[in-house]
């Protein structure tokens, strides 16, 4: 019954009485010491946005990793962590010029820009600051592409650095984004291709950058796609194609060239998970005859499950390990016809006995669940949290260590 669940997590959401969102920190720390194993020279900075948790955020920055801030509230989020301020980046190109002052102030220097107005915008408000501009993707094979809203093209990005360096910046670096949860090597392939390709355009105005952003892109692996199938990314090819690619850069740049990556979900999303509860498991006859079970959840779209409308999250029922299934439809418990698995999902098998207060795991929920809960919708509060811990190499014994209860407020 535990075959999806590692110890730490299994042991903690037995152990849950009500509610909660549950993050495993050994895992989350082994995680990470994984990602170094695979890729040395790449200086970590966590994307906050995934798991802005004070005691996820404290465990990584114990172990060396920066931060990827998006707002002065991240930044001094990440600043109560330690961490020196040196590695912290501004990441978000989207920032309004009380933000740059305010980022300054609390002693950020490095930004990321994709626009001459934003490059405008820092010399006037952080002067002397270092910046990156952020190259658009297609996002392609990505479960998020993330092409629209960030990025700007090689010509521009030439621009946008010749801008900054008139206006007193230091033009240091160019970033990527590949696309949330991306699939294939392929992605990593082209964007390695269009930093070589800008590199060579920048060098042939005299430009020469520091550092390459790789942002983030690399995937989790305990993910359901909306037929029910474990996603099953080409994760080991993807690190290889990384290894090669930050060579080419070199080679192009024909000087030292640093290497920043943002993961996010890749560090947290397998190492959360949420005990919640059945509401309901109903069934309705549709007007045109089909009968349709549906599952009601305690935790759907609005407070842990956000990201429903791309996945399936794997589903435990600890009471239930036996006995016959029905295939139902899953949703949470608002009033919103949104919070429900959509009309591309397959339903999911659901044992027949659930009733009304079992409790349910739903795993590989570690990213985006505390981040993208809302303050109270439909009257639901945000789901509290835990944070287990591996103490066995303290105590001489297979024993976890539960973290206060904290209600989400970060």
């Amino acid at each position: 019954m535990y075959v999806d669940a590692d110890a730490r997590l299994s042991a903690a959401l037995t152990a849950a009485s009500s509610d909660r969102i549950v993050f495993d920190l050994t895992g989350i720390e082994g995680q990470y010491e994984r990602l170094l194993s695979e890729l040395p020279d790449v200086d970590v900075r966590f994307a906050m946005k995934a798991c802005p948790v004070d005691e996820v955020l404290t465990c990584l920055a114990d172990r060396g990793a920066g931060f990827d801030a998006a707002s002065p509230t991240e930044i001094e989020q990440a600043l109560r962590t330690g961490v020196p301020v040196a590695r912290i980046h501004y990441g978000n190109t989207v920032k309004s010029d009380a933000n740059i002052a305010e980022a300054h102030r609390l002693g950020v220097r490095t930004f990321a820009t994709d626009s001459v107005q934003d490059v405008a915008a820092i010399a006037a408000h952080a002067p002397g600051s270092r910046v990156f501009c952020r190259l658009a993707t297609s996002g392609d094979g990505a479960l998020w592409g993330l092409s629209r809203k960030f990025g700007c093209s090689r010509d521009d990005a030439v621009r946008v650095l010749d801008a900054a360096r008139a206006a007193g910046l230091t033009p240091a670096g160019l970033s990527v984004h590949v696309g949330s949860q991306q699939m294939t090597c392929e992605a990593w392939r082209q964007a390695f291709d269009l930093l070589a390709d800008t590199l060579v355009a920048l060098h042939e105005q005299g430009i020469a950058v520091d550092h390459i952003n790789l942002g983030g892109g690399l995937p989790a692996l305990g993910y359901l796609d909306r037929h029910g199938t474990r996603l099953d990314p080409p994760l080991d090819k993807m690190f290889a194609v990384i290894r090669d690619g930050m060579e080419q850069l070199r080679a192009v740049n024909g000087a030292p060239l640093d290497f920043v990556m943002e993961p996010g979900r890749h560090l947290v999303a397998d190492h959360g998970a949420i005990r919640a509860h059945v509401y309901r498991l109903t069934s309705r006859q549709k007007s045109d005859g089909e009968r349709v079970h549906w599952l009601y959840l305690s935790s759907g779209k609005f407070n842990g499950l956000y990201e429903m409308d791309q996945l399936s999250y794997r589903l435990v029922f600890p009471r239930h390990v036996d006995g016959p299934q029905v295939s139902a439809v899953v949703a949470g418990p608002t009033c919103d016809s949104d919070d429900a698995y959509g009309s591309g999902h397959h339903p999911v098998p659901v044992p027949e006995a659930v009733t009304s207060g079992d409790p349910v795991w739903i795993l590989a929920a570690g990213a985006y669940a505390t981040s993208y809960m809302t303050q109270g919708f439909n009257g639901f509060p945000p789901l509290p949290y835990t944070c287990v811990r591996d103490t066995s190499s303290l105590a001489g014994t297979d024993t976890t260590l539960a973290g206060t209860e904290t209600t989400r407020g970060n």
